[in-house]
């Protein structure tokens, strides 16, 4: 409609232009025509809107008719109550071989080793070696590699698996537990095989380690790691900075225990970490604890020891990283200070003596992708009895010590790369030691802890 009017308006103003204008005026025949012309198209415009609502009105009525007929043809039921609904199914299992869908890694380590010497057989005087104390051979070597498993059961426990790949074909279990996720306050509870949380490294895979190798206290007074099957009691308390308690209780087959004394219960353990941030850029962790193990008959290369040993450690470590990234650089220095007592016989003859030992380091990314790292380590032990001289626990007077020295390349968080270079004087003779090793991690792996 607007746009008719808009047209015969426009005529209109047409026509009074030229009306207004005596050049161009027209004759009254002309006028009389255009206004002929404008009446028709108003006409023809009025009819064809009266044409359209007149076709509205038909449908409309036909659609009334058919709604009319729908209703008459469905019957209407009154007073029968709706039927009951069936109750609901109980959810059951899927049956599906895919309903248990845990997440599943690989952890693949590889080295080349170099020395002066072969390290394999290499000893610590004063000290008895146990677990996997040993060091890497010469030449190439697949080392240790790792397949884990893990996933939640259900809302209250989660299950993890870790087997171990050695360099020999050998297969074995290295975590299997079963831990809480649901209980209350603060607590977390963990059965089962697994590593200890005394120490800061005790519990960290060694792929997660920074060096190729564990520290010498490490590898001397705990066998590398200290694992077995037990039970552990986690409390975390409700404050304002990360304060942890924990207590275990082991079977007591691993070194330094052995044999399962005191009816398969022979070692417990105690630990306490506190930590927090200092300010934007650094933070720290700090911990104390202690183990006590027992053995029975315990078989060393041929030495037998029958007694307990205590030991406690005291960890301190330390992170930097400016404004809390640590994308481009990066600093973390550790320390730990080892002191233990033990007391028994060894080989028959009565012992009782203390042992200490400590190590520290410092890994400092320079930049991306880029670290270096140097670590000192070194052992104590008292005089060996006269009945002793030239056994394994005679030191000879000498002090056992390392002094490493690392470089990494990191390709992505899934692969690293590292060549170490070892001062090894352990043993009454120096070694040189030269390492360049791989790690390389497939599928999702668990986070360590700080």
């Amino acid at each position: 409609m607007r746009t008719t009017n808009s047209v015969l308006c426009a005529l209109a103003l047409g026509v009074a232009a030229s009306a207004a204008s005596p050049a161009l005026a027209a004759s009254d025949d002309d006028l009389a025509a255009i206004r002929q012309e404008m009446k028709a198209l108003r006409g023809d415009y009025e009819s064809k809107i009266r044409e359209l609502e007149r076709r509205l009105k038909k449908a409309e009525a036909r659609a009334d008719k058919s709604e009319a007929a729908a209703r008459v043809a469905t019957p209407v039921v009154a007073d029968i109550p709706p039927p009951a609904l069936a109750p609901p199914v109980a959810p059951r299992a899927p049956a599906s071989a895919n309903a248990f869908n845990p997440a599943i890694s690989a952890i693949l380590n590889g080295s080349y080793t170099a020395a002066g010497r072969d390290p394999t057989p290499a000893r610590v005087p004063g000290f008895v070696f146990g677990g996997d104390a040993g060091l890497q051979g010469r030449g190439f070597s697949l080392g240790e590699s790792e397949v884990a498993l893990s996933a939640s059961v259900d809302p209250y426990f989660l299950a993890n698996l870790i087997v171990a790949l050695g360099n020999d074909n050998s297969i074995s279990v290295e975590e299997a537990y079963i831990q809480s996720t649901n209980l209350p306050w603060g607590l977390t509870a963990k059965a089962g095989r697994f590593f200890s949380g005394v120490g800061y490294l005790n519990e960290k895979h060694a792929h997660a380690w920074d060096f190729v190798d564990a520290p010498l206290p490490y590898r001397v007074l705990l066998g590398n790691q200290y694992g077995d099957d037990g039970v552990e009691v986690r409390w975390l308390a409700p404050t304002d900075f990360f304060l942890e308690f924990g207590a275990e209780w082991y079977r007591g087959d691993s070194f330094p225990a052995g044999n399962a004394d005191d009816n398969g219960a022979g070692t417990v353990a105690a630990f306490v970490h506190s930590g927090g941030d200092i300010d934007d850029s650094s933070s720290f962790l700090a911990g104390l604890s202690i183990i006590h193990t027992k053995a029975l008959d315990r078989d060393t290369g041929g030495d037998v020891f029958t007694g307990t040993d205590g030991l406690g450690i005291a960890s301190l470590v330390y992170k930097w990283s400016p404004g809390g990234n640590p994308t481009v650089t990066n600093l973390v220095a550790s320390g730990e200070y080892f002191f233990g007592h033990e007391d028994g016989a060894f080989n028959g003859v009565p012992v009782g003596y203390d042992r200490s030992g400590f190590y520290v380091q410092g890994v400092y990314q320079f930049m991306p992708r880029w670290r270096f790292g140097v670590r000192y380590a070194e052992l104590q032990t008292a005089a060996a009895p006269l009945l002793l001289a030239g056994s394994a626990l005679d030191d000879f007077g000498h002090t056992p010590q390392t002094l490493s020295a690392l470089l990494e390349y990191d390709a992505s968080e899934f692969g690293r790369f590292r060549v170490q270079y070892t001062l090894d004087d352990a043993d009454l003779r120096t070694n040189n030691e030269i390492t360049a090793a791989y790690t390389v991690s497939i599928g999702p792996h668990g986070a360590h802890r700080f």
